[in-house]
């Protein structure tokens, strides 16, 4: 009798046993809380926090979260001192932006050449330089952008900052004939002699490489994903290629003086660029001292 009950428990257990969950196919995942923080002044950049595939709207632009977790958004240097932000799950919240307060300079005895092209072989050259630049800003690579912090790509003190507006004033030596021009200063300039190393700030492939833009001379642009793209000026050897990819801390190029420049350094700028949109002119460059204050981490 001990045999034949234990047979039929057997069987009856079949079916119902075999119909009560396990604890091991039970998920225990908690969901994302979507958040927004990161270098809050004008100039700097939102980094959003969510579940990959989620909608994240900051300032009336939106993106979708990538593999990364994240999304991110420049802070253009006129934006509102509050900016607000949501998710497509519901959660929303506004963010305070802190103010700029950037100079104006005047500088005198300048070469007006390299203000503005002025001969037919300038403005050749320029033109040449303005499409090369335009093809490389034209594709986006993917990568971690800002979300795992900057370091600067010299060693060597600032020499000017990002925003002043500065108004040049001098003489052309192929006319000789006197200029006046005013522009914003969209870099963070170091104050390196000639053959300085510049290295990567962050991690980011190499989109365009070129010794000899007319403005800019010596130029690598470094795209390190979620559309920031750094670039670097005025160098006397560029150590990569297009299509490279490379480490934080990696070699680009030696800094020099080449281009529209007063002397010999680095001009560092960063471009933000919504890869939520083909449309390039919605771009714009943001303040590469400000990712300096990110977190750095591996």
């Amino acid at each position: 009798m001990m045999l034949r009950e234990i047979l039929l428990a057997v069987v009856m257990c079949a079916g119902a046993c075999a119909q009560v969950p396990t604890t091991d196919t039970v998920s225990t995942a908690e969901p994302v809380m979507p958040t927004c923080d990161g270098a809050l002044t004008q100039g700097g950049l939102v980094i959003c926090r969510a579940a990959p595939g989620e909608t994240i709207t900051v300032a009336g632009v939106r993106q979708i979260v990538d593999s990364t977790g994240t999304a991110q958004f420049g802070i253009s240097t006129t934006a509102p001192s509050v900016i607000g932000w949501s998710a497509s799950g519901g959660a929303f919240g506004d963010l305070a932006i802190a103010p700029r307060e950037d100079e104006f300079r005047t500088i005198k005895g300048f070469d007006c050449d390299k203000v503005d092209a002025r001969s037919p072989e300038q403005k050749a050259h320029a033109a040449r330089s303005w499409k090369i630049k335009q093809d490389a800003f034209a594709s986006l690579n993917p990568g971690a952008g800002a979300l795992k912090g900057f370091i600067k790509p010299s060693n060597a003190p600032t020499s000017s900052p990002f925003g002043p507006t500065r108004k040049y004033i001098g003489v052309s030596k192929v006319t000789g004939k006197p200029c006046e021009s005013t522009s914003v200063h969209r870099g963070y300039d170091m104050a390196a002699p000639v053959g300085t190393p510049v290295i990567a700030p962050a991690d980011g492939t190499v989109i365009l490489a070129d010794p000899d833009l007319y403005y800019e001379g010596g130029t690598v642009f470094l795209d390190h994903g979620q559309g920031l793209t750094s670039v670097f000026m005025h160098l006397s050897e560029v150590a990569v290629t297009p299509g490279d990819t490379v480490k934080r801390g990696d070699l680009l190029a030696k800094t020099g003086n080449t281009g529209r420049t007063t002397g010999p350094h680095l001009h560092w700028a960063v471009k933000w660029r919504n890869i939520a949109s083909p449309d390039r002119s919605g771009d714009f460059y943001i303040d590469p001292a400000l990712l300096l204050d990110l977190p750095v981490s591996d």
